[in-house]
């Protein structure tokens, strides 16, 4: 009876654990949006106290914050898609580049943004197996490119760099850089790798075959030669056999 009751509850856990998380995700992203705008209209009142009653009507409408954030975005993108546009950004570029402290911040989150969202960059492109943390021990990893300046130049061989994401929470991990000899490329897509890191191994991506005409090992973008996984244990030797074998 207790069995049966516990797996009643288990699997309207199930039902509900995602979409509760799903909906704290929104109203989080939903909460970021409304501080941004109730942060520049408070910013305005402080400018022009004259506009005090216009910002209190508009704090009154649900869901504008959002609506004016996101089309501020947009109207961003499609502004800096031009030539004018990007010579205005690189112009901004220099200005917080020239500010102490900010400059630091500005220049380590562009950084990482231009690297995560470019659409030639290499980036979480392809999901990995990687030996780690120790030799026999396998997990999840995404290829994020080569070592390159002076860690280039202190790694005898070639090296790929990947990121060991963590779970339940694949947010926080580990870089690493390790020879692409000892990398296996997987078939499976992004997405499904991280589920698979997500889920714990629980949800487990479909079997993929190699495409017609892709090589064996798989090439990952980018990097020159295929990615290779450790070599295979040796055949046991005519002693461990003779030592393996049943007697008569």
């Amino acid at each position: 009876m207790m069995s049966r009751l516990r797996q009643y509850f288990i699997t309207g856990l199930l039902v509900w654990l995602p979409m509760g998380v799903t909906v704290w995700v929104l109203l989080w992203l939903v909460g970021i949006l409304d501080g941004i705008f109730l942060g520049v209209l408070a910013a305005a009142e402080a400018v022009t106290p004259g506009l005090t009653p216009l910002a209190d009507q508009l704090r009154r409408i649900p869901g504008l914050g959002v609506i004016l954030v996101a089309i501020v975005i947009f109207g961003t993108g499609v502004f800096v898609a031009n030539m004018f546009g990007q010579w205005a950004v690189r112009q901004w570029d220099k200005l917080m580049t020239r500010i102490p402290v900010v400059r630091s911040i500005y220049s380590s989150v562009k950084q990482v943004s231009d690297t995560l969202f470019s659409g030639s960059g290499q980036a979480f492109s392809r999901a990995l197996l990687v030996q780690y943390p120790r030799q026999g021990a396998w997990t999840i990893a995404f290829l994020t490119g080569k070592p390159g300046g002076e860690v280039a130049r202190h790694l005898d061989g070639d090296y790929l760099s990947v990121y060991v994401p963590t779970t339940p929470n694949p947010t926080s991990g580990f870089f690493l850089m390790v020879p692409r000899a000892d990398v296996i490329e997987l078939q499976m897509s992004v997405d499904e790798a991280l589920k698979y890191v997500i889920s714990m191994g629980v949800v487990v991506p479909p079997m993929r075959e190699p495409r017609p005409g892709q090589p064996v090992p798989a090439q990952v973008p980018g990097v020159t030669g295929p990615v290779t996984a450790a070599p295979p244990p040796a055949a046991p030797s005519m002693a461990d056999a003779a030592i393996s074998r049943p007697e008569p």
